[in-house]
């Protein structure tokens, strides 16, 4: 049980800094409250990880020797990716993904697209404007990580080992990562750099993936 809290904290925290929805919090948290911008996206955040934890569990009821190997070869591919993508990357550039963050943030916040996006349910939250932006940070980040990989890890994690203790680590994690950029997202976005925060990522999915080969099924 300790090795999956461990495994998802560490994992969700370290692929989360730096990620889309680590910047979405930065950006909002510099326009909204605080509180109320975190409360929105660790709902999110929370929510994605009880929903892959249960696709995880689904996933489990499979044969234990194909979630096994499935897991391990998921850890290393992510690890091996990520590793690939920071070397390619310059030493010193802007970060792509704070660029996608800022369009996502303007472009769910105009009122044309929040109208499209949640129709008759947009036009009403825009008479209650605390709700509606609580409510809009709260979809931005859920779209944000839905297929992204620390759901994806989530759910292979969630097959292979304890589903409380899984749901524990990761949602610690996401709240880490939450509390960092909304109080401190402003001083540390600049200085965040993605080059190194993705080498780490990717090391850290091959470790896990050679630490749960060793374990055997």
């Amino acid at each position: 049980m300790l090795t999956a809290f461990t495994a998802s904290l560490l994992l969700i925290t370290i692929s989360e800094l730096g990620d889309k929805t680590f910047f979405i919090a930065v950006i909002l948290a510099m326009r909204h409250s605080h509180r109320l911008v975190f409360s929105a996206v660790i709902a999110a955040l929370s929510l994605m990880t009880i929903l892959s934890v249960l696709l995880g569990q689904a996933v489990s009821l499979l044969p234990k020797i194909y979630t096994h190997y499935g897991t391990i070869a998921l850890f290393l591919i992510f690890g091996v990716k990520l590793i690939y993508n920071a070397l390619r990357m310059p030493i010193e550039s802007d970060c792509a993904v704070v660029k996608e963050a800022e369009e996502t943030v303007e472009m769910q916040e105009s009122d044309k697209s929040w109208g499209k996006t949640l129709g008759g349910l947009g036009r009403f939250l825009s008479h209650y404007p605390q709700l509606g932006t609580w409510v809009q940070a709260f979809v931005m980040t859920f779209l944000a990580e839905w297929g992204d990989r620390t759901q994806i890890s989530t759910i292979a994690l969630a097959a292979s080992y304890n589903p409380i203790a899984v749901t524990i680590g990761a949602i610690l994690g996401h709240a880490i990562c939450t509390v960092i950029a909304v109080i401190g997202g402003r001083l540390i976005a600049g200085r965040i750099s993605e080059r190194t925060i993705t080498g780490i990522g990717g090391l850290l999915f091959l470790i896990f993936g050679v630490t749960t080969y060793y374990q055997g099924v």
